[in-house]
């Protein structure tokens, strides 16, 4: 048994058992990777995989706990390298966030800027996708940071601490007849057009849950993931859109008005994600301050043990 035996059922469970995308991603050979696995299977006297004649169609239960323990043996690998890391090249490494769009346009930006000028030989790359998508890729190991809206909190293998909290406005032109029947009501809004985030980012389940609560159905004809566009289509007339208030801003989106509907809605909940076994550089504690100032090293140290 070895590492590269490790790696390469890892690699080939993420690629959704296909071998083909499993060594182009590892720059081997599909008959190496085969080869391996089925090293390791004869070692170990058991099947890993499910096949239907040279294709993996599954992984058998023996298997489950296998591909479990191989990436926690993984995990350690990293954040023994990571040690090292940390001693010999201290202000020099990578750091990878996993993020909506939303946080990563309005929320993580002068962050960003004063790390970078604070850590130029950091390189930091930024992974946006839906909450799903951002806590499965810390738990992974492909990012080191998930910041997103409430459903990363619900990831056993994370540590979640709130980051901040917002709300909801609603914008449509200023012609539009929306706002000759002011203050507004849940009931008001579903009379037009929606136009708002897909359900299942940015704390779209709380808009939902509102109006179901209320025994009101809104006539969504469009969902983005980009607030930049639901105000895009909003401009076009297709509707009124409701969106995150910090995506609102009044010298660029001049021609739109906006009025503030934290009344109608609970307020949503942001939370910076970490995978609790993972270690962590110094410069990434240093991120953490910087982004959120409540939260120090010693904070997220006392809150991962």
């Amino acid at each position: 048994m070895n590492l590269i035996q490790l790696r390469y059922i890892r690699e080939i469970v993420q690629q959704n058992l296909s071998i083909s995308n499993a060594s182009e991603a590892l720059h081997t050979s599909q008959s190496g990777v085969s080869r391996q696995v089925q090293l390791l299977e004869e070692e170990l006297k058991l099947l890993i995989f499910q096949r239907n004649g040279k294709r993996l169609i599954g992984i058998t239960e023996p298997g489950k706990i296998i591909v479990n323990l191989a990436e926690r043996v993984l995990r350690e690998l990293d954040n023994i390298k990571r040690v090292g890391e940390e001693f010999t090249q201290k202000d020099r490494g990578t750091l990878t966030i996993a993020t909506t769009h939303t946080q990563a346009r309005y929320f993580l930006p002068p962050a960003v800027k004063q790390f970078m000028q604070e850590y130029p030989n950091v390189t930091l790359t930024i992974h946006q996708g839906n909450p799903s998508q951002v806590a499965e890729q810390v738990v992974s190991g492909e990012a080191d940071i998930g910041i997103a809206t409430e459903s990363i909190s619900t990831y056993e293998n994370l540590l979640c601490l709130p980051c901040y909290q917002w709300n909801r406005c609603v914008v449509a032109p200023y012609e539009h007849p929306l706002w000759n029947d002011l203050p507004l009501t849940l009931e008001k809004i579903v009379r037009y057009p929606l136009i708002t985030y897909d359900f299942s980012f940015t704390g779209g389940s709380v808009v939902k849950r509102v109006f179901n609560q209320a025994g009101l159905e809104p006539n969504v004809v469009l969902t983005a993931i980009d607030a930049d566009v639901i105000k895009t289509y909003v401009n076009l007339g297709l509707g009124v859109g409701l969106l995150a208030a910090m995506a609102y801003d009044q010298e660029r989106d001049g021609n739109l008005r906006m009025l503030d509907v934290g009344h109608l809605f609970p307020a949503s909940t942001t939370y910076l994600g970490l995978r609790r076994d993972a270690f962590l550089r110094d410069y990434i504690y240093d991120f953490i301050h910087i982004l959120v100032p409540e939260l120090n090293r010693n904070t997220v140290l006392a809150a991962l043990k």
